[in-house]
């Protein structure tokens, strides 16, 4: 409400922390504003049109967002199927003729559409790229970004972005969901920004000679490293575009700001000047100085006030629960022989938090390990293929034997996690010898895997089957595997495989798995019908799981921030468990087990560092102990460091009663505009 106050229309960009509930801040945000649109039409008359409301979102989140809608908000709006061509309403009832061409005429005032059409050449897309939109939402923004790489391409914006830069100039209101800032790349976040600019939003990132345009020029100062000290300079990134003085919860900033305006004539909704700093009187001029000079929580003045912290919400978990907005849901790490039901079961099982592994595994380990050298000698660096076996062997024996099979027999290799592909690999004598003593040793491994007995042991003995599970592995072949297991050992169990690509299945009984709805699946977890659910990452985009009190992670992915995406697919708002659960599975001996042990120390009594360390650790890191220690410590003791959002939020937990107030008002609307939609 604020935001729109203070510009006119809303530009901003929802990146809170995984489980905070984006999607519904992202709704009640577009309802509000569906609700003052409302308002003006009647106040204007009949002369006043409508226009459409959007929400572009992954294929795999289109009907959790109509469900949501309806039964979070109350808010009945239609789903466009592109397999069909048609609108659909909540209960796959088809609401609209047939054809591409209706994608225009949404029967409903709100029309969710998926980010699949846009990537592709369709006929929508032509049509869409000709609407403009009372109001804009992109969830999973992040996917609209610049090429990446060495091509001819790179540097350019994606298809997706291509329309979302053009779609937001035709919009009144636009709204954005991602990933936290913090974990995507500099350019990926001016990406998103460049979209809240266009057309009305011209106040985000100032005029075009404005230096907020070039990320390379300011992140230094936004990070602090660099320090403005020439008034001149400052004052180019000041003036556009300059900032509402009620932005800040500073007296001075407010103070100053406000001085700034009236001096230059400049009414509430200017956002740019051409005026030189001279041109303020000279008292205004030193006040000015002295507040780009000052520092608040060892930040400097642009590291607290500038256009990310006024365009991106981001919210942090501690922050709301030391703050008594959010209810606190603790984590405790296994494997931990203290809180183990069975001390004697848990010896046999694990060596400290690492898994007991045979002589064979060792070998299968070794010849994975002679497989990555010997690879990368040859190809120079080696890339994706050069760690791939190693990393699949410690997701699962299974996952370790079926990808030597598939280098051997020249078959496509899928990463399922980066969504890359090797196909017809050729290999050096020395790599398929390697390959070869890997699947001998795996075969001759005796009993089961030892993974598979700790998800067995911690689901029937230690009884987390009676809270609920969710078990992600990075790999479809051990999260396949993991199911068909547990069906088996729990026939009288529903137990979900949610998998990307069709591969979704449900199982009773280890026979004959059918296939099943991603949605199908969400809501079965959501009505108890599912106890024990296994997913990969690649699927886990919206998963909510907060019915679910435990979570076993099979493998480790090298991108911890998986492990918070993982996480807070049940330590999310809803949670009924104080305190969830959660295993980590490594084999002795491993790469694996070497990264947990350095993550496991920073982990302790302090969950929430899961938020704080890199994005992908480096296969150099991994070679040297002490450089991993020295990498890990470093990222993280940046990343504590207070920022500018965390003083903006810190200072605006509490809502002003007239906004809530305001709300009530507009909420009161939404019923008698209801059967408008």
């Amino acid at each position: 409400m604020k935001h729109l106050r203070w510009h006119g229309v809303v530009r901003l960009l929802i990146a809170d922390e995984v489980g905070l509930g984006k999607t519904l801040s992202l709704a009640t945000a577009a309802l509000t504003l569906t609700l003052i649109n409302e308002q003006e039409i009647a106040q204007r008359g009949a002369r006043s049109r409508r226009r459409p409301i959007v929400i572009f979102t992954p294929s795999s989140l289109t009907e959790q967002w109509q469900t949501e809608l309806l039964d979070k908000l109350g808010l009945p709006c239609a789903r466009w199927s592109s397999r069909q061509k048609v609108w659909l309403d909540s209960e796959e009832r088809a609401i609209s003729p047939s054809g591409p061409e209706n994608v225009v005429r949404c029967p409903l005032r709100i029309g969710i559409i998926s980010t699949g059409l846009i990537v592709q050449p369709t006929r929508e897309r032509e049509l869409l790229s000709q609407v403009s939109f009372e109001i804009l939402i992109q969830d999973e923004s992040h996917k609209s970004r610049t090429k990446q790489g060495m091509g001819k391409d790179a540097g350019q914006p994606n298809a997706l972005l291509q329309f979302m830069l053009a779609a937001a100039g035709r919009s009144k209101h636009v709204l954005l969901g991602t990933a936290t800032p913090m974990q995507t790349q500099v350019d990926d976040l001016w990406d998103q920004l460049k979209i809240l600019h266009q057309g009305d939003g011209r106040f985000v990132l100032g005029n075009d000679f404005s230096p907020w345009h070039y990320p390379e020029q300011v992140v230094p100062v936004l990070t602090g490293k660099e320090k403005i000290d020439d008034m001149e300079v400052a004052w180019r990134y000041v003036r556009s575009p300059l900032p509402p003085w009620e932005s800040s919860n500073e007296s001075d900033f407010r103070r100053v700001i406000h001085e700034v305006r009236g001096e230059l004539g400049l009414k509430p909704r200017d956002f740019d000047t051409a005026a030189s700093v001279v041109a303020l009187p000279r008292a205004v001029r030193d006040d000015l100085e002295d507040l780009i000079d000052s520092e608040k929580s060892n930040m400097g003045f642009f590291q607290r006030h500038n256009s990310i912290v006024r365009h991106v919400v981001l919210r942090k978990r501690k922050v709301l629960e030391d703050a008594g907005i959010l209810e606190k849901v603790g984590v405790d790490l296994h494997p931990n022989q203290e809180k183990s039901r069975d001390p004697n079961t848990f010896a046999v099982l694990f060596q400290q938090r690492a898994l007991r592994t045979s002589e064979a595994f060792e070998n299968a380990y070794e010849a994975a390990q002679a497989f990555g050298r010997a690879y990368g000698r040859r190809v120079g660096g080696g890339g994706f293929m050069k760690n791939l076996v190693t990393q699949r062997l410690c997701s699962s024996c299974v996952a370790g034997l079926n990808t030597a099979q598939k280098l051997l027999e020249r078959q496509a290799i899928e990463d399922d996690s980066e969504q890359e592909t090797m196909q017809d690999v050729d290999l050096a004598i020395a790599e398929q010898e390697a390959l070869h003593d890997l699947i001998n040793a795996l075969k001759g491994m005796q009993g089961e895997d030892p993974k598979l007995k700790a998800v067995k042991h911690y689901l029937a003995q230690e009884n987390w089957v009676q809270h609920g599970c969710i078990i992600f592995s990075q790999y479809y072949d051990t999260a396949a595997w993991v199911a068909e297991n547990l069906a088996a050992l729990f026939p009288d169990q529903l137990i979900g495989l949610y998998a990307g690509a069709d591969k979704s299945a449900l199982f009773r009984g280890p026979e004959n798995p059918n296939r099943a709805k991603r949605e199908t699946l969400k809501k079965m977890v959501e009505d108890q019908a599912i106890r024990i659910m296994v997913a990969t990452d690649a699927a886990c985009e919206g998963l909510n799981l907060q019915r679910l009190g435990t979570l076993i992670n099979v493998d480790l992915p090298w991108n911890p921030t998986r492990l918070e995406q993982r996480i807070g697919r049940i330590k999310r708002f809803g949670q009924t468990r104080p305190t969830v659960d959660m295993l980590n599975l490594v084999y002795q001996g491993t790469v694996d087990e070497n990264i947990y042990e350095r993550l496991s120390a920073r982990m302790r009594d302090r969950f929430d560092l899961f938020g704080s360390l890199p994005d992908t650790i480096e296969d150099s890191w991994i070679d040297n102990v002490e450089t991993l220690d020295e990498k890990l410590d470093e990222y993280i003791d940046v990343q504590k460091r207070v920022n500018g959002f965390d003083i903006r939020y810190n200072e605006n937990l509490d809502a002003e009663e007239d906004e809530w107030r305001n709300c009530a008002k507009e909420r009161g609307l939404y019923k008698i505009h209801r059967s408008r939609y």
